[in-house]
């Protein structure tokens, strides 16, 4: 049953609707959390976040935490938002070096012009549905890499 990470800088912005949109799939087998290199354990999903969310109506009771060894272990893959997520990863838990990719360099293999995700953090809502349909369409070409 794979277990799936997606990891950002705080997890109140990018990695918590990308965790409620696959969670919202309702795929049999498939576990998912969300982490950030730098959160503030406890806080909620940002608001425009959580109004994107609720407009798109998917549910998520979201919390941030701080991404440590156990979330790490518990992943069998792990996702980021950026390279500099990935690169963080990769130095501080060396272990998850064959399970951590970017967002987009797993959804569509090509990471060549810009590997990041958007960061709609402090931005208009605007930006957050703009980020929330670029996380929707990485995550449908990531399923299909995951069911084959």
């Amino acid at each position: 049953m794979p277990r799936v990470l997606f990891v950002c800088t705080g997890n109140t912005c990018r990695s918590p609707m990308a965790e409620a949109i696959l969670k919202n799939k309702h795929l049999d087998g498939i576990e998912v959390k969300s982490a950030g290199i730098y959160a503030a354990a406890g806080n909620e999903a940002s608001q425009h976040a959580k109004q994107v969310l609720e407009r798109n109506k998917l549910s998520h009771n979201h919390r941030s935490s701080l991404l440590t060894d156990v979330e790490v272990e518990w992943a069998d893959l792990i996702l980021t938002m950026t390279a500099s997520h990935k690169f963080a990863i990769q130095q501080q838990f060396p272990q998850a070096v064959v399970k951590v990719y970017t967002l987009k360099e797993y959804g569509s293999g090509d990471e060549t012009f810009n590997p990041d995700v958007v960061d709609p953090y402090g931005g208009s809502l605007g930006m957050y549905e703009a980020t929330y349909r670029e996380l929707n369409e990485l995550i449908e070409k990531a399923i299909e890499k995951l069911k084959s």
